[in-house]
Protein backbone atom coordinates (compact mmCIF):
# COMPACT_ATOMS: atom_id res chain seq x y z
CA UNK A 1 0.00 0.00 0.00
CA UNK A 2 1.19 3.44 -1.39
CA UNK A 3 2.12 6.01 1.70
CA UNK A 4 0.06 9.15 1.67
CA UNK A 5 2.62 12.11 0.72
CA UNK A 6 2.99 15.32 3.08
CA UNK A 7 5.11 18.37 0.77
CA UNK A 8 6.20 20.94 2.75
CA UNK A 9 7.46 24.00 0.40
CA UNK A 10 9.91 26.00 2.20
CA UNK A 11 12.82 24.88 4.04
CA UNK A 12 13.45 28.42 6.59
CA UNK A 13 12.72 28.24 10.27
CA UNK A 14 9.24 26.78 10.26
CA UNK A 15 9.95 24.25 7.21
CA UNK A 16 13.10 22.98 8.26
CA UNK A 17 11.70 22.67 11.92
CA UNK A 18 8.01 21.36 10.49
CA UNK A 19 10.18 18.83 8.46
CA UNK A 20 12.90 17.57 11.27
CA UNK A 21 9.67 16.95 13.53
CA UNK A 22 7.32 14.77 11.35
CA UNK A 23 10.18 12.78 10.22
CA UNK A 24 10.58 11.77 13.62
CA UNK A 25 6.54 11.69 14.25
CA UNK A 26 5.43 9.95 11.02
CA UNK A 27 8.02 8.94 9.19
CA UNK A 28 6.34 5.46 9.19
CA UNK A 29 2.69 6.48 8.30
CA UNK A 30 3.46 8.86 5.60
CA UNK A 31 6.16 9.90 2.87
CA UNK A 32 7.53 13.38 3.69
CA UNK A 33 8.82 15.69 0.62
CA UNK A 34 10.53 19.13 1.59
CA UNK A 35 10.63 20.94 -1.86
CA UNK A 36 13.11 24.43 -1.52
CA UNK A 37 14.75 26.72 -3.65
CA UNK A 38 18.69 25.96 -1.86
CA UNK A 39 19.77 22.30 -0.70
CA UNK A 40 20.64 24.09 2.71
CA UNK A 41 18.39 25.57 5.82
CA UNK A 42 19.79 29.18 6.35
CA UNK A 43 20.69 30.37 9.93
CA UNK A 44 19.59 33.75 9.05
CA UNK A 45 20.79 35.18 12.77
CA UNK A 46 24.08 34.66 11.61
CA UNK A 47 24.49 36.35 8.56
CA UNK A 48 25.61 39.48 9.45
CA UNK A 49 28.75 38.08 10.64
CA UNK A 50 29.16 36.57 7.75
CA UNK A 51 29.05 39.61 5.55
CA UNK A 52 31.56 41.04 8.37
CA UNK A 53 34.31 37.78 7.97
CA UNK A 54 33.28 36.73 11.27
CA UNK A 55 32.15 33.18 10.43
CA UNK A 56 32.17 31.76 6.89
CA UNK A 57 29.13 31.41 5.49
CA UNK A 58 28.88 27.51 4.96
CA UNK A 59 28.84 27.59 8.40
CA UNK A 60 25.14 28.78 8.46
CA UNK A 61 24.28 26.97 5.71
CA UNK A 62 22.82 23.91 7.28
CA UNK A 63 22.72 21.17 4.47
CA UNK A 64 18.83 19.43 4.78
CA UNK A 65 20.00 15.83 3.21
CA UNK A 66 22.07 15.49 5.79
CA UNK A 67 20.12 16.76 8.71
CA UNK A 68 16.81 15.26 7.67
CA UNK A 69 16.88 12.06 8.14
CA UNK A 70 13.92 10.27 6.15
CA UNK A 71 12.82 13.25 4.19
CA UNK A 72 12.92 13.43 0.80
CA UNK A 73 14.46 16.56 -0.59
CA UNK A 74 13.42 18.08 -4.17
CA UNK A 75 15.47 21.04 -5.27
CA UNK A 76 13.34 23.57 -6.77
CA UNK A 77 11.08 26.43 -7.19
CA UNK A 78 7.74 26.40 -6.49
CA UNK A 79 5.51 28.09 -9.06
CA UNK A 80 1.91 26.78 -8.74
CA UNK A 81 -0.32 24.61 -6.61
CA UNK A 82 -3.69 23.33 -7.52
CA UNK A 83 -5.81 23.12 -4.03
CA UNK A 84 -8.42 20.98 -6.04
CA UNK A 85 -6.45 18.33 -7.22
CA UNK A 86 -3.88 18.08 -4.83
CA UNK A 87 -0.14 18.50 -6.69
CA UNK A 88 2.43 21.67 -6.47
CA UNK A 89 4.57 22.80 -9.19
CA UNK A 90 8.09 23.63 -9.73
CA UNK A 91 11.05 24.28 -11.52
CA UNK A 92 14.31 23.51 -10.66
CA UNK A 93 17.55 25.07 -11.04
CA UNK A 94 17.93 23.77 -15.01
CA UNK A 95 15.08 25.00 -16.24
CA UNK A 96 12.82 21.90 -16.09
CA UNK A 97 9.16 21.37 -14.38
CA UNK A 98 8.21 18.91 -12.04
CA UNK A 99 5.00 18.08 -9.87
CA UNK A 100 4.57 16.99 -6.61
CA UNK A 101 0.98 15.45 -5.60
CA UNK A 102 0.09 15.74 -1.73
CA UNK A 103 -1.99 14.28 0.42
CA UNK A 104 -1.01 17.11 2.98
CA UNK A 105 0.69 20.55 2.20
CA UNK A 106 2.70 22.42 4.64
CA UNK A 107 3.30 26.05 2.94
CA UNK A 108 6.47 27.45 4.69
CA UNK A 109 7.51 29.95 1.82
CA UNK A 110 8.57 32.27 4.26
CA UNK A 111 9.60 35.71 3.40
CA UNK A 112 11.35 38.73 1.31
CA UNK A 113 12.86 41.87 1.01
CA UNK A 114 10.21 44.43 1.75
CA UNK A 115 10.10 47.48 -0.72
CA UNK A 116 8.81 50.90 -0.66
CA UNK A 117 7.90 53.23 -3.02
CA UNK A 118 11.12 55.68 -3.14
CA UNK A 119 12.89 56.81 -6.07
CA UNK A 120 16.30 55.04 -7.27
CA UNK A 121 15.99 52.63 -4.29
CA UNK A 122 15.56 49.09 -5.65
CA UNK A 123 18.43 50.29 -8.39
CA UNK A 124 21.06 51.29 -6.31
CA UNK A 125 19.85 49.55 -2.47
CA UNK A 126 21.06 45.85 -1.86
CA UNK A 127 18.90 43.97 0.48
CA UNK A 128 20.40 41.81 3.35
CA UNK A 129 17.95 38.62 3.73
CA UNK A 130 20.16 35.57 1.77
CA UNK A 131 23.77 34.21 1.86
CA UNK A 132 24.27 35.73 -1.72
CA UNK A 133 23.42 39.46 -0.43
CA UNK A 134 25.88 38.56 2.78
CA UNK A 135 28.48 37.72 0.23
CA UNK A 136 27.83 40.44 -1.84
CA UNK A 137 28.32 42.98 1.22
CA UNK A 138 31.22 41.30 2.22
CA UNK A 139 33.39 41.99 -1.38
CA UNK A 140 31.89 44.94 -1.88
CA UNK A 141 32.97 46.74 1.39
CA UNK A 142 36.28 45.56 0.93
CA UNK A 143 36.48 47.02 -2.28
CA UNK A 144 35.00 50.50 -1.49
CA UNK A 145 38.07 50.79 1.35
CA UNK A 146 40.20 49.12 -1.24
CA UNK A 147 39.58 51.82 -4.18
CA UNK A 148 39.07 54.36 -1.36
CA UNK A 149 43.10 53.52 -0.63
CA UNK A 150 43.58 54.50 -4.17
CA UNK A 151 42.64 57.67 -4.90
CA UNK A 152 43.86 61.18 -3.68
CA UNK A 153 40.49 62.50 -4.13
CA UNK A 154 39.41 63.31 -0.46
CA UNK A 155 35.71 63.75 -1.72
CA UNK A 156 35.91 60.12 -3.48
CA UNK A 157 37.09 58.87 -0.27
CA UNK A 158 34.56 60.06 1.81
CA UNK A 159 32.09 58.88 -0.17
CA UNK A 160 33.71 55.35 -0.91
CA UNK A 161 33.99 55.01 3.16
CA UNK A 162 30.11 56.06 4.18
CA UNK A 163 27.83 52.84 4.79
CA UNK A 164 24.64 53.93 5.01
CA UNK A 165 22.12 51.28 6.34
CA UNK A 166 18.17 51.76 6.46
CA UNK A 167 16.10 49.80 8.93
CA UNK A 168 17.31 49.80 12.80
CA UNK A 169 15.60 46.34 13.50
CA UNK A 170 16.72 43.26 14.69
CA UNK A 171 19.32 43.04 11.16
CA UNK A 172 19.88 46.62 10.48
CA UNK A 173 21.46 47.07 13.97
CA UNK A 174 23.69 44.16 13.81
CA UNK A 175 24.84 44.84 9.87
CA UNK A 176 25.71 48.67 11.37
CA UNK A 177 27.24 47.46 14.64
CA UNK A 178 29.54 44.68 13.00
CA UNK A 179 30.01 47.10 9.62
CA UNK A 180 31.96 49.84 11.69
CA UNK A 181 34.08 47.07 13.69
CA UNK A 182 35.16 45.64 10.29
CA UNK A 183 35.73 48.81 8.27
CA UNK A 184 38.06 49.64 11.10
CA UNK A 185 40.11 46.71 10.92
CA UNK A 186 40.28 46.94 7.51
CA UNK A 187 41.22 50.89 7.54
CA UNK A 188 43.78 49.76 10.30
CA UNK A 189 46.02 47.72 7.78
CA UNK A 190 46.07 50.15 5.53
CA UNK A 191 48.36 53.16 6.98
CA UNK A 192 48.10 55.62 4.03
CA UNK A 193 44.38 55.62 4.30
CA UNK A 194 43.96 58.26 6.65
CA UNK A 195 40.09 58.37 7.37
CA UNK A 196 37.74 56.31 9.35
CA UNK A 197 34.85 54.70 7.90
CA UNK A 198 31.54 55.72 8.75
CA UNK A 199 28.53 54.06 9.18
CA UNK A 200 24.90 55.29 9.73
CA UNK A 201 21.95 54.05 10.79
CA UNK A 202 18.65 55.44 9.55
CA UNK A 203 14.76 54.90 10.86
CA UNK A 204 11.70 56.25 11.18
CA UNK A 205 11.28 54.79 14.66
CA UNK A 206 11.89 57.10 17.47
CA UNK A 207 14.71 54.00 18.34
CA UNK A 208 16.68 51.59 17.50
CA UNK A 209 15.25 47.72 18.19
CA UNK A 210 11.82 49.77 18.50
CA UNK A 211 10.41 45.80 18.59
CA UNK A 212 12.67 45.21 21.60
CA UNK A 213 12.63 46.45 25.31
CA UNK A 214 13.76 50.06 25.64
CA UNK A 215 16.57 48.61 28.05
CA UNK A 216 17.81 46.83 24.90
CA UNK A 217 17.26 49.51 22.56
CA UNK A 218 19.14 51.66 25.05
CA UNK A 219 21.86 49.26 24.98
CA UNK A 220 22.16 49.30 21.32
CA UNK A 221 21.82 52.81 20.88
CA UNK A 222 24.91 53.35 23.35
CA UNK A 223 27.29 51.12 21.87
CA UNK A 224 26.77 52.38 18.58
CA UNK A 225 27.39 55.49 19.55
CA UNK A 226 30.24 55.00 21.39
CA UNK A 227 31.81 52.47 18.45
CA UNK A 228 31.28 55.60 16.17
CA UNK A 229 27.72 54.85 14.37
CA UNK A 230 26.37 57.67 13.16
CA UNK A 231 22.60 56.98 14.61
CA UNK A 232 19.66 58.64 13.20
CA UNK A 233 15.87 58.43 14.39
CA UNK A 234 12.96 59.86 12.84
CA UNK A 235 15.26 60.07 9.54
CA UNK A 236 15.45 58.18 6.19
CA UNK A 237 16.02 57.83 2.93
CA UNK A 238 13.35 59.83 -0.03
CA UNK A 239 15.57 59.33 -2.89
CA UNK A 240 18.73 57.34 -3.77
CA UNK A 241 20.93 58.02 -6.72
CA UNK A 242 24.15 56.63 -7.88
CA UNK A 243 26.48 58.40 -6.02
CA UNK A 244 24.18 58.72 -2.60
CA UNK A 245 21.12 59.76 -0.79
CA UNK A 246 19.26 62.48 0.08
CA UNK A 247 17.74 61.78 3.62
CA UNK A 248 14.16 62.93 4.41
CA UNK A 249 15.64 65.28 6.26
CA UNK A 250 17.15 67.25 3.74
CA UNK A 251 20.87 66.45 3.62
CA UNK A 252 22.37 64.57 0.91
CA UNK A 253 25.16 62.11 1.77
CA UNK A 254 27.62 60.71 -1.02
CA UNK A 255 28.07 57.13 -0.69
CA UNK A 256 28.81 53.70 -2.48
CA UNK A 257 27.18 51.86 -0.53
CA UNK A 258 22.76 51.48 0.48
CA UNK A 259 22.11 48.46 2.51
CA UNK A 260 18.25 48.24 3.04
CA UNK A 261 17.16 46.58 6.03
CA UNK A 262 13.80 48.06 6.48
CA UNK A 263 11.80 44.72 7.26
CA UNK A 264 10.47 41.26 5.51
CA UNK A 265 7.07 41.23 3.59
CA UNK A 266 5.36 37.73 2.33
CA UNK A 267 7.14 35.97 -0.57
CA UNK A 268 4.78 36.98 -3.58
CA UNK A 269 3.88 33.47 -4.19
CA UNK A 270 1.27 33.43 -1.31
CA UNK A 271 -0.91 36.13 -3.41
CA UNK A 272 -0.52 33.56 -6.61
CA UNK A 273 -2.67 30.90 -4.22
CA UNK A 274 -6.14 32.56 -4.59
CA UNK A 275 -6.46 32.03 -1.23
CA UNK A 276 -7.64 34.96 1.80
CA UNK A 277 -4.79 36.66 3.06
CA UNK A 278 -4.07 39.65 5.60
CA UNK A 279 -1.59 41.75 5.56
CA UNK A 280 -0.37 39.32 2.59
CA UNK A 281 -0.41 36.62 5.11
CA UNK A 282 -2.28 33.25 4.65
CA UNK A 283 -5.11 33.22 6.66
CA UNK A 284 -5.34 30.34 9.05
CA UNK A 285 -6.99 29.24 11.98
CA UNK A 286 -5.42 28.67 15.59
CA UNK A 287 -4.27 24.97 14.29
CA UNK A 288 -2.57 26.09 11.07
CA UNK A 289 -4.85 25.09 8.72
CA UNK A 290 -6.33 27.06 5.85
CA UNK A 291 -9.80 27.61 6.59
CA UNK A 292 -11.99 25.18 3.47
CA UNK A 293 -9.12 22.85 2.99
CA UNK A 294 -8.38 20.38 5.93
CA UNK A 295 -5.36 18.85 4.39
CA UNK A 296 -3.45 22.63 3.63
CA UNK A 297 -1.63 24.00 6.54
CA UNK A 298 0.50 27.15 6.52
CA UNK A 299 3.26 28.52 8.90
CA UNK A 300 6.14 30.82 9.46
CA UNK A 301 6.15 33.97 7.58
CA UNK A 302 3.81 33.35 5.05
CA UNK A 303 0.95 32.95 7.60
CA UNK A 304 -1.51 34.86 9.73
CA UNK A 305 -1.43 32.67 12.54
CA UNK A 306 -3.61 34.14 15.68
CA UNK A 307 -1.68 35.67 18.22
CA UNK A 308 -3.23 34.06 21.73
CA UNK A 309 -1.59 36.30 23.93
CA UNK A 310 -3.02 39.46 21.60
CA UNK A 311 -6.46 38.67 20.56
CA UNK A 312 -7.42 40.07 17.39
CA UNK A 313 -3.98 40.15 16.44
CA UNK A 314 -1.16 37.88 14.25
CA UNK A 315 2.04 36.61 15.40
CA UNK A 316 4.95 38.86 13.91
CA UNK A 317 7.31 37.77 11.55
CA UNK A 318 9.98 36.71 13.53
CA UNK A 319 12.30 33.01 13.23
CA UNK A 320 11.14 31.79 17.13
CA UNK A 321 7.34 31.84 15.72
CA UNK A 322 8.61 30.35 12.43
CA UNK A 323 10.30 27.47 14.15
CA UNK A 324 7.64 27.23 17.28
CA UNK A 325 5.07 27.06 14.25
CA UNK A 326 6.47 24.40 11.68
CA UNK A 327 6.83 21.98 14.93
CA UNK A 328 3.45 22.47 15.77
CA UNK A 329 2.38 21.79 12.00
CA UNK A 330 4.16 18.80 12.03
CA UNK A 331 2.54 17.91 15.28
CA UNK A 332 -0.81 18.39 14.01
CA UNK A 333 -0.10 16.55 10.52
CA UNK A 334 1.27 13.59 12.67
CA UNK A 335 -2.32 14.19 14.65
CA UNK A 336 -4.42 13.67 11.63
CA UNK A 337 -2.69 10.13 10.65
CA UNK A 338 -4.05 9.18 14.37
CA UNK A 339 -0.26 9.98 16.33
CA UNK A 340 -1.83 12.06 19.24
CA UNK A 341 -4.10 15.11 19.26
CA UNK A 342 -4.18 18.62 17.22
CA UNK A 343 -3.21 21.31 19.36
CA UNK A 344 -3.66 25.14 18.93
CA UNK A 345 -0.88 27.55 18.81
CA UNK A 346 0.29 29.26 21.83
CA UNK A 347 4.15 30.61 22.79
CA UNK A 348 5.83 32.41 25.61
CA UNK A 349 8.34 34.65 25.08
CA UNK A 350 11.59 33.43 26.45
CA UNK A 351 13.58 36.60 25.87
CA UNK A 352 15.42 38.19 22.54
CA UNK A 353 19.47 38.53 21.66
CA UNK A 354 21.30 40.72 19.71
CA UNK A 355 25.04 40.61 19.05
CA UNK A 356 26.52 43.99 18.41
CA UNK A 357 30.08 42.75 17.40
CA UNK A 358 33.49 42.34 19.35
CA UNK A 359 32.47 41.88 22.96
CA UNK A 360 29.19 43.48 23.15
CA UNK A 361 25.71 41.92 23.09
CA UNK A 362 21.69 43.12 24.16
CA UNK A 363 19.75 40.41 25.80
CA UNK A 364 16.76 39.56 27.84
CA UNK A 365 16.52 36.41 28.81
CA UNK A 366 13.39 35.17 30.96
CA UNK A 367 12.89 39.16 30.94
CA UNK A 368 16.87 39.93 32.63
CA UNK A 369 18.22 42.51 30.99
CA UNK A 370 21.70 42.00 30.26
CA UNK A 371 24.47 43.77 28.16
CA UNK A 372 28.23 43.00 27.56
CA UNK A 373 30.45 39.85 28.28
CA UNK A 374 27.14 38.72 30.21
CA UNK A 375 25.15 39.49 27.55
CA UNK A 376 27.50 38.18 24.79
CA UNK A 377 27.74 34.34 26.34
CA UNK A 378 23.99 34.12 26.61
CA UNK A 379 23.61 35.29 22.64
CA UNK A 380 26.58 32.95 21.59
CA UNK A 381 25.07 30.23 23.98
CA UNK A 382 21.39 30.97 22.05
CA UNK A 383 22.72 30.51 18.87
CA UNK A 384 24.40 27.06 19.48
CA UNK A 385 21.40 25.92 20.76
CA UNK A 386 19.38 27.10 18.40
CA UNK A 387 21.50 25.80 15.63
CA UNK A 388 20.63 22.52 13.94
CA UNK A 389 24.50 21.69 12.64
CA UNK A 390 27.95 23.04 12.39
CA UNK A 391 27.86 24.40 15.93
CA UNK A 392 31.67 23.50 16.39
CA UNK A 393 32.58 25.05 13.08
CA UNK A 394 30.73 28.35 14.41
CA UNK A 395 32.43 27.92 17.66
CA UNK A 396 35.66 27.51 16.35
CA UNK A 397 35.47 30.47 13.86
CA UNK A 398 34.62 32.72 16.69
CA UNK A 399 37.49 31.31 18.78
CA UNK A 400 39.86 31.99 15.90
CA UNK A 401 38.53 35.63 14.90
CA UNK A 402 38.95 36.22 18.96
CA UNK A 403 42.36 34.87 18.44
CA UNK A 404 43.76 35.75 15.32
CA UNK A 405 43.81 38.84 12.73
CA UNK A 406 40.61 38.26 10.45
CA UNK A 407 41.75 37.88 6.81
CA UNK A 408 39.67 40.11 4.52
CA UNK A 409 39.59 39.40 0.79
CA UNK A 410 37.33 39.87 -1.88
CA UNK A 411 36.38 37.16 -3.93
CA UNK A 412 33.65 38.51 -6.56
CA UNK A 413 31.71 35.65 -6.57
CA UNK A 414 28.45 37.10 -6.27
CA UNK A 415 28.24 40.73 -8.83
CA UNK A 416 25.81 43.58 -7.69
CA UNK A 417 23.16 42.47 -10.56
CA UNK A 418 23.11 39.20 -9.39
CA UNK A 419 21.24 39.65 -5.64
CA UNK A 420 18.74 42.78 -7.16
CA UNK A 421 16.89 44.36 -4.35
CA UNK A 422 13.55 43.41 -5.90
CA UNK A 423 13.94 39.92 -5.93
CA UNK A 424 11.51 37.08 -4.92
CA UNK A 425 14.22 34.64 -4.15
CA UNK A 426 16.66 37.02 -2.52
CA UNK A 427 18.67 33.47 -1.18
CA UNK A 428 19.27 32.32 -5.07
CA UNK A 429 21.80 34.13 -7.19
CA UNK A 430 20.34 35.66 -9.99
CA UNK A 431 21.97 34.35 -13.27
CA UNK A 432 21.88 36.91 -16.14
Amino acid sequence: MTKPRVVIVGAGFAGYHAAKTLSRLAAKRAEIVLLNSTDYFLYLPLLPEVAAGVVEPTRIAVPLSGTLNGVRVVIGEANRVDLQNRWVGYRNAEGDGGQLAYDRLVLAVGSVNKLLPIPGVTDYAHGFRGLPEALYLHDHVIRQIELAELTEDPAEQRARTTFVVVGAGYTGTEVAAHGQLFTDRLVSQRPHLNIRPRWMLLDVAPRPLPELGKRMSDTADRVLRRRGVDVRMGTSVSEATPDGVMLTDGQYVPTCSLVWCVGVRPDPFVAELGLRTEQGRLVVDEYLNVPGFPEVYACGDAAAVPDPTRPGQISTMTAQHAQRQGKLAAHNIAASYGQGTRKPYKHRELGWVVDLGGRDAAANPLNVSLSGLPAKAVTRGYHLYAMPSNRARVGADWLLDATLQRPAVQLGLVPANAVPLESESPEVVRRA
